[in-house]
């Protein structure tokens, strides 16, 4: 298999991604065979993953959006993955132009490409690093650099909880990063689950058989333990929602009933 000029020398290119899945779900050109067969066999027990990923790129988009209208400008997403059309910093500064973006992603491929996009953006930045530990992120010095935990900041946990098993203490870690906001912070959250997809839990679980044979297992987790993860926050109106009914910009029922998969929520620090 022939290395793409992008892909780092240190990457195994013959193991799927999680992130580039994502990306060739979105569309992105960012991938490899491997990661486009298996997604292509996720597809095959959820055809509607492609929508699924949309729905979620436009709840984060308007979440953002949301964010900036409420004076948020500082935005700290982890689990970014490969840098796409409509990424964060782009629909940040289209409404607020001083906005300040860290992306954080533990894959390397995700970290190159977006060193490469932010190159030369002095407001934006990449951290290498993982959620399960959140001291390692509160206290990297391209955070402490670029991002103010003294004012309110967007915390962004889109589509990466997932992907962190009961055993690696995913409450733990998102406590313990609510804990260094500052008041009037914001998370912006969306999770899988098997509630809303429209198949049997049995013929979507098909999809997460995919996920545990690459060896990242996708955790569907109920709307009750979702709602854990918003423990300390007030959550904003309407709550925890199916991802097309968040302060959505069409009708939702003209929406792909795939679009209605999986939660999305937005609370905020009192």
């Amino acid at each position: 298999m022939e290395r793409p000029a992008w892909a780092p020398r240190s990457i195994d290119i013959s193991v799927p991604s999680v992130a580039r899945m994502y990306d060739y779900y979105l569309g992105g050109s960012h991938n490899f065979e491997v990661d486009r067969q298996a997604a292509r066999r996720a597809m095959g027990s959820i055809p509607g993953l492609p929508k699924i990923m949309q729905a979620n790129r436009a709840f984060m988009r308007r979440a953002v959006r949301y964010a900036v209208g409420q004076g948020v400008t500082q935005f700290l997403d982890i689990g970014s993955g490969i840098p796409t059309f409509g990424s964060v910093h782009e629909v940040a500064r289209a409404a607020g132009p001083d906005a300040r973006v860290m992306y954080v992603d533990h894959d390397p491929v995700a970290v190159a490409h977006s060193q490469a996009v932010l190159a030369d953006d002095e407001l934006a930045d990449v951290l290498a690093a993982d959620l399960r530990r959140p001291e390692e992120i509160l206290t990297s010095h391209q955070v402490t650099r670029l991002i103010d935990l003294n004012r309110p900041v967007a915390l962004l946990l889109v589509a990466i909880l997932h992907f962190v098993e009961d055993a690696d203490d995913p409450y733990g870690a998102v406590a313990r990063l609510r804990d260094a906001l500052a008041p009037g912070s914001l998370l912006v959250l969306t999770h899988a689950s098997y509630e809303h997809i429209p198949l049997p839990p049995e013929r979507a679980g098909g999809a997460v058989g995919v996920y545990e044979d690459i060896r990242n297992p996708l955790i569907m987790r109920s709307r009750e333990d979702i709602a854990r993860f918003f423990e300390g926050y007030d959550m904003v109106e309407p709550g925890l929602v199916p991802l097309v009914e968040w302060r959505p910009d069409t009708a939702p029922e003209d929406e792909d009933p795939y679009g209605s998969s999986g939660y999305a929520g937005v609370g905020r620090t009192a």
